[in-house]
């Protein structure tokens, strides 16, 4: 009986199961693949709470994602990617709001977690010089692990910043009795994305970072080498004509001054040329008006005349 009904619940578990997946893939268009390795519970609590409102996190036997998603491929076939992915210990976080947004509340939410013996280190772990609180007794497990130190005031002290473990570095024995004595949780265990799925298309969560600074910058330097191709291979762009009216203008400036042809921008050169000190007093109220401007700006950003006073009495 007990087995009959340990059956029952299981299927009942996957009903419920794959009708809330059928939901969310109706619901949702894009997602973000995540590892969840040394995730535990209470941390995946933290985060559902955090993305509350703007997306779902969901996490499942593979198995009945994958057979969920093939079952359905007529309903849903721009999640036939995801069938290559589902592999491992990962989850998925569907939304539709703001991918790089929503990448960025779900790697926040870390927890510092103690070195254990035969783990990976994901990062370096320093041990900073300075009292350790431990007895002279022990000063023979820090020579162990060629660690220099000296007893100050009935304590050991280390004396020198310590490179302790190295990154992708295994964790000894030795390191965890260390680090244990000192009180130090080195790593912080949390999500890592992995991979975006974006209406169909798969691609490295790293192109999150991607900004739009960043893609209007590279955009720029791209028209920036396209007019100077045309400029140098006499083919006109949309990039390159204002390029070559300027530099055609030049010319002809150039032109007008060594003969006797003129137009109106080239008397205004023609008469500095003849009489450069005619200019002087002109290009003086110039420099004295720009003065002026700046010396408003910096009256104006923060001469104490604020609601609050000066920026410097910020409390």
């Amino acid at each position: 009986m007990n087995e009959v009904a340990e059956l029952s619940r299981s299927k009942l578990r996957k009903a419920r199961f794959t009708k809330k997946l059928l939901v969310i893939l109706q619901e949702y268009s894009n997602l973000l693949v995540v590892k969840i390795d040394n995730v535990g519970s209470n941390q995946m609590q933290l985060v559902r709470i955090a993305l509350r409102g703007r997306a779902v996190m969901l996490m499942g036997k593979n198995t009945v994602i994958r057979r969920v998603i093939r079952d359905n491929i007529e309903k849903f076939p721009h999640f036939e990617a995801l069938l290559p992915i589902i592999v491992g210990n990962v989850g998925f976080v569907f939304t539709n709001d703001n991918l790089a947004e929503i990448r960025k509340i779900v790697l926040d939410n870390k927890v510092p977690a103690a070195a254990r013996t035969g783990a990976i280190s994901p990062c370096d772990v320093f041990v900073p010089p300075g009292p350790t609180g431990l007895d002279p007794g022990q000063t023979a497990f820090f020579q162990a692990l060629n660690i220099t130190t000296k007893i100050l005031k009935g304590s050991i002290e280390i004396l020198n910043t310590v490179h302790l473990i190295k990154v992708d570095e295994k964790v000894s024995l030795s390191h965890v009795a260390l680090l244990d004595k000192l009180g130090i949780k080195p790593f912080f265990y949390g999500f890592k994305v992995s991979l975006v799925f974006e209406n169909g298309n798969i691609y490295d969560a790293d192109i999150l970072d991607i900004t739009d600074d960043i893609l209007t910058a590279k955009f720029m330097q791209g028209v920036r080498a396209l007019a100077a191709i045309s400029i140098e291979i006499g083919y006109p762009t949309v990039a390159s004509v204002p390029h070559s009216l300027r530099n055609g203008f030049k010319k002809i400036l150039a032109i007008a001054v060594a003969t006797e042809y003129s137009f109106t921008e080239a008397e205004q050169v023609k008469a500095y040329i003849a009489n450069p000190d005619a200019f002087a007093g002109d290009e003086e109220e110039e420099e004295e008006e720009e003065e002026e401007e700046e010396e408003e700006e910096e009256e104006s950003e923060g001469g104490g005349g604020g609601l609050f006073g000066d920026a410097e009495d910020d409390y």
